[in-house]
């Protein structure tokens, strides 16, 4: 890995692609909800859920938090383990109410590596969540990994195929400049490629912008 290897294609897929405008959302807060939501489910899932909880007049820290999980699950059927998301979506809930009195300011003035323990201690938040949080929704220069980016790094031999989150993650951070909005767009970028050239079985090799 280097800086040479990762602006080029950065370049590349920017070149392509265009900017993303990613994360699709109206507030930080439905970023955060979103986050959580799209754990194992496409986005189209999380979309019609957010849909839903705002029809409802739901999406607010309060609002959602006062509903019992079972409840919370129902209103967002559409995402996927619906049980499972809304005792995780409540987890963060109350760790943000109690924390940062459901303030996305006070939150973002908190340091990025305090920050990202909190998020991480809370129960269903793993780093990938974390995150996404952290980038999209609060502005921390962060880099996201996923398995998108994990299998286009490794299929053009910048990882190993085993790499860890944190090592390419470190690895991206290291060569790449502190930049929130290159993170951002970075991501998008790697995940629109995944979805629509490197994909995990019959990748379209031969009409990826990468081998321009």
């Amino acid at each position: 890995m280097s800086y040479n290897n990762l602006k080029k294609i950065y370049e590349k897929l920017f070149e392509h692609f265009g900017p993303q405008h990613w994360w699709p959302a109206e507030s930080a807060f439905e970023v955060m909800v979103g986050a959580i939501l799209t754990q194992n489910t496409s986005w189209n899932n999380v979309e019609r859920a957010i849909k839903n909880l705002k029809k409802e007049k739901l999406l607010s820290p309060q609002k959602l938090y006062s509903l019992s999980v079972a409840k919370l699950g129902l209103h967002i059927r559409s995402c996927g383990y619906y049980n499972i998301k809304a005792e995780r979506l409540r987890n963060f809930l109350s760790f943000f109410l109690k924390k940062y009195k459901g303030s996305i300011k006070r939150m973002a003035k908190q340091k990025l590596a305090i920050l990202r323990k909190e998020l991480l201690s809370i129960k269903g938040i793993g780093k990938e969540t974390a995150d996404s949080i952290l980038l999209y929704a609060l502005n921390k220069p962060i880099f996201v990994v996923d398995a998108y980016t994990k299998r286009i790094f490794s299929r053009h031999n910048l990882i190993s195929e085993d790499a860890t989150y944190d090592e390419v993650q470190k690895l991206c951070m290291d060569w790449l400049p502190t930049d929130t909005s290159l993170f951002n767009e970075f991501h998008a970028l790697l995940v629109k490629l995944a979805k629509e050239y490197c994909l995990k079985s019959k990748p379209r090799c031969q009409r990826c912008p990468l081998k321009k």
